[in-house]
């Protein structure tokens, strides 16, 4: 897949959700930071129990999240993210993520997001207004009571 110039990198991050309320030099400086990764279809993006150290963005394709015995939990398309819930916790993945297509994937380190998150905090907000609200299905679908 072809890799994303800058320009087309910080237009796509202002339809993801956390960063669409930023304006676009926000948006640059942190285009600036993704890095482009290509995987073809039945690639694993990382597996259950791996170290977290990056939040993905999915610019083309689909990614599939499935539970540690490997039951599909959701499909992600292009404008979805992933992989965020590890970087503020340093637990290890707790899911795998594989694409189901090939797929082009921008990818953000946490050392980076952290300092996304210092220069705009306004983006800390909105990953965990979209955390707090797929919390109870993440837990649903893991099987897990959330009482």
């Amino acid at each position: 897949m072809k890799a994303l110039s800058l320009i087309e990198k910080a237009f796509f991050l202002k339809k993801v959700r956390i960063f669409s309320e930023l304006d676009f030099e926000l948006l640059l400086s942190i285009a600036e930071k993704m890095h482009d990764d290509d995987y073809d279809a039945q690639e694993k993006v990382f597996t259950n129990g791996q170290v977290a150290n990056r939040i993905y963005l999915i610019a083309q394709g689909t990614v599939q999240l499935s539970d540690p015995r490997m039951k599909p939990l959701i499909d992600l398309s292009a404008g979805e993210f992933f992989g965020d819930e590890s970087l503020f916790n340093d637990a290890p993945r707790s899911y795998t993520a594989i694409c189901k297509t090939d797929a082009l994937l921008l990818t953000l380190s946490r050392s980076h997001l952290l300092s996304v998150i210092s220069e705009c905090p306004s983006v800390a907000v909105s990953l965990l207004q979209s955390y707090a609200h797929a919390l109870p299905c993440r837990f649903l679908k893991m099987g897990a009571s959330i009482l």
